[in-house]
């Protein structure tokens, strides 16, 4: 197989869910399932605590349709698993090593993908707001139950005022909306833009976005004013 990396197109925009690649290889994992390696792609693997894109590639003029169902990344090179469900003729997926692809991401779930990794990016910046500069941990950005941790303790006599102030802030922020940007920085500025610290799973090198007003690097959410249809409370 090539092991040239693919060439990441969601960070460039992150609303493109309809591009055309090229075949690098079809291979069957360790785990037993069937790979599609593109020399470039628009789908977002799994990774920061936020679920894969899903959705299908379409091969050359056949109608073959590959279904992804989970995408991952590993060594630079993204790996697309999912099944064949259609195919004319004879031919295999193994035999169309540089045919064009047209890819196709389902756009409700990376809407939902983002709106959830932001709210987590949201919470940060509410956290320092009101005064809790505890340093962000784990994130956990699936829909069957998405949380953040803090690395830190918050008194016991402070923590219900703690929560009304989070809330208050939260919608607060919601409501006014905000302008995002997206900037590649090397990880020491990452650092500074993002308070001081960015979270263990980060590598030294790696794609970053930054909100402009608030500092804090909301991966998942796009380069213009930003009003999410949620409201955040606290149970």
């Amino acid at each position: 197989m090539d092991s040239h990396p693919t060439k990441l197109d969601y960070y460039a925009d992150m609303w493109r869910l309809r591009s055309e690649s090229t075949i690098v290889s079809f291979l069957k994992g360790d785990d037993g399932r069937s790979a599609l390696v593109l020399d470039s792609t628009i789908f977002h693997p799994q990774g920061g605590g936020q679920p894969a894109d899903t959705g299908f590639i379409a091969v050359g003029d056949q109608e073959l349709k590959f279904v992804v169902e989970d995408v991952r990344l590993r060594d630079g090179i993204v790996y697309h698993y999912g099944y064949v469900e259609t195919l004319a003729g004879d031919g295999a997926v193994e035999s169309e090593t540089g045919k064009e692809v047209r890819l196709h991401v389902d756009e409700s779930r990376r809407k939902l993908n983002s709106r959830l990794h932001s709210a987590g990016h949201l919470l940060d910046i509410c956290m320092k707001n009101v005064g809790l500069g505890l340093e962000p941990g784990k994130g956990y950005h699936f829909p069957d139950g998405p949380f953040v941790e803090y690395k830190g303790v918050i008194p016991p006599s402070e923590i219900s005022n703690k929560q009304k102030e989070l809330e208050t802030e939260a919608n607060a922020l919601i409501s006014k909306g905000g302008e995002v940007a997206v900037a590649l920085l090397p990880y020491d500025e990452a650092v500074e833009e993002c308070g001081g610290s960015l979270p263990d799973y980060i590598p030294k090198v790696k794609v970053k976005c930054k909100d402009r007003e608030s500092n804090i690097s909301p991966l998942g959410i796009t380069g213009h004013n930003q009003q999410p249809n949620f409201f955040v409370q606290f149970l």
